[in-house]
């Protein structure tokens, strides 16, 4: 910040030292967890990052202020030593995510109330106690990145340059530093804990923490996890994504009764998933080399599996790109399906379009997330501030992935890497069967390559629900996901 005097006729210009301080709110609740009463302190607000400087920059005293990270840390009464009490890391993705999926939907001691199946409640909507929450295991921190929730960069800095693979890892793994030397927290056992692109964030970090920071893991839990981008992106020459998403489809198919197959759903998955690797993948490696009478034969097999009309497919080159897939398995009946959950069904106003004018799922959940939270860190939490809270930020685009110039993203090296350092650092991956946007069957492909030693196989997990991308909206996936999280964090430690 600098200020303009005149003198003489002359402008000087005189540096002023630019002022940004924590602002930060406790409070203390209780909730009654597993049958067990809780008494917990809510840490809410925004935290600033500073940069080293250098001598030339006098405005400063020693660091420079980059960003402001808004944050919502619980940390359990009572405990006495630090170092036997978990401490969690959460972030969703996006990119341009916030935090408040995880935090409201999962973990938190609160959650947005939904339908039991997880669809769309009548407004005005409902906070509820969290009896599933993950607080009884670990305290909890919710992170958001640059640009999400009230996270923004100070006066001077420029929002795009934390808009990217690379910069986003090293401000989000400095927040954790930071946070960790400011509550004493560095003899704790630790985890991070990431959906969808929050995944990736999570992989980069194993490796980041490790290498600049000396911070090791016990643990990573992955929800709806994506290392690989290559096995979701429908880019032509790529037929990956044909292969891995074909066992979504199937389930997505079988949910909504449009398959004459009838049998229990895993039953289905296994034979989908022999079909994909041992017949669908060699008949796509073949391209235009195919016979007709090869051709006739996949695509018969397609339609049994899928849904889609046997003509559709063969007029398609034996290639369903899930934006086509979302608006052509019941078009029939005038509704789409969503990409987040497939479970979900969408009304457009043109049956006859190409693709589908917004995903059912994701519009099912923005609004009771969306008030909640306003409501939540307010009422609740005692924070106020007037600024929106982004729950998703559109204006992140374009990412930068110029680490991956020319090339897939691919941070399951990353991971592979930190858990041959670290071999106590061990993984969780959760994954939904009606997930059109991270295939279950994609996350599979991914930790079947990611060249770990034998010796280190024991250290994933993976658990699967009958539900989409958030699966903890879904009751009883929420339910098992509790059990699943609480006794990977026991193992872990």
């Amino acid at each position: 910040m600098t200020e303009e005097t005149k003198i003489d006729g002359k402008t000087e210009t005189k540096s002023e030292k630019l002022v940004v301080n924590d602002q930060l709110v406790e409070s203390t609740h209780k909730i009654n967890i597993g049958g067990n009463e809780l008494e917990y302190t809510v840490t809410t607000g925004t935290m600033v990052l500073r940069e080293e400087i250098s001598d030339r920059e006098k405005e400063f005293d020693g660091e420079k202020p980059k960003a402001e990270f808004f944050f919502v840390a619980y940390s359990k009464n009572g405990v006495n030593d630090p170092a036997k009490r978990p401490l969690t890391f959460s972030f969703n993705g996006g990119p341009g995510s916030s935090s408040v999926w995880l935090h409201l939907g999962l973990l938190g001691p609160r959650r947005v109330r939904m339908e039991f199946d997880g669809n769309l409640p009548k407004p005005p909507y409902q906070l509820v106690d969290n009896e599933f929450s993950l607080l009884d295991q670990t305290d909890l921190v919710f992170i958001d990145p640059v640009s999400t929730g009230y996270s923004r960069p100070v006066e001077g800095q420029k929002a795009k340059d934390f808009h990217g693979f690379k910069k986003d890892i090293e401000s989000v793994g400095d927040f954790i530093r930071l946070y960790t030397t400011r509550y004493n927290r560095w003899l704790s056992p630790k985890f991070l804990i990431g959906e969808s692109y929050g995944t990736t964030r999570a992989s980069g970090l194993s490796g980041y923490l490790q290498e600049r920071h000396g911070l090791y893991l016990n643990g990573i839990m992955l929800i709806s996890s994506v290392l690989n981008f290559q096995t979701i992106d429908f880019t032509p020459g790529n037929e990956l994504p044909y292969v891995l998403f074909l066992p979504t489809y199937a389930a997505t198919a079988w949910y909504h009764h449009a398959l004459r197959i009838r049998r229990p759903l895993q039953s289905l998955l296994k034979e989908v998933q022999d079909f994909a690797i041992n017949e669908y993948a060699p008949a796509l490696m073949k391209g235009s080399a195919l016979s007709t009478r090869e051709q006739r034969n996949i695509a018969e097999k397609l339609a049994r599996y899928t849904g889609l009309n046997r003509d559709y497919i063969e007029r398609s080159n034996l290639r369903i790109p899930d934006f086509r897939f979302f608006k052509e398995l019941l078009r029939s009946r005038g509704r789409t399906v969503g990409r987040l959950d497939s479970r979900f069904l969408g009304i457009d106003e043109n049956v006859l379009g190409e693709g589908t004018q917004n995903d059912p799922s994701f519009t099912n959940i923005i609004g009771p997330y969306t008030a909640a939270f306003y409501d939540y860190v307010r009422r609740e939490l005692k924070f106020e501030k007037d600024t929106p809270y982004e729950i998703l930020n559109g204006q992140v685009w374009p990412w930068s992935y110029a680490q991956h110039e020319n090339q897939f993203v691919y941070v399951a090296e990353t991971l592979r890497q930190a858990m041959s350092i670290n071999p106590y650092l061990k993984v969780f991956v959760a994954s939904g069967y009606y997930d059109l946007a991270t295939p279950y069957f994609a996350s599979q492909y991914t930790f079947n390559h990611i060249g770990l030693d034998p010796s280190l196989q024991g250290n994933i997990s993976m658990a699967y629900y009958e539900a989409g991308h958030m699966m903890y909206i879904h009751m009883p996936a929420l339910e098992q996901l509790k059990k699943d999280l609480a006794d990977f964090i026991q193992k872990a430690i």
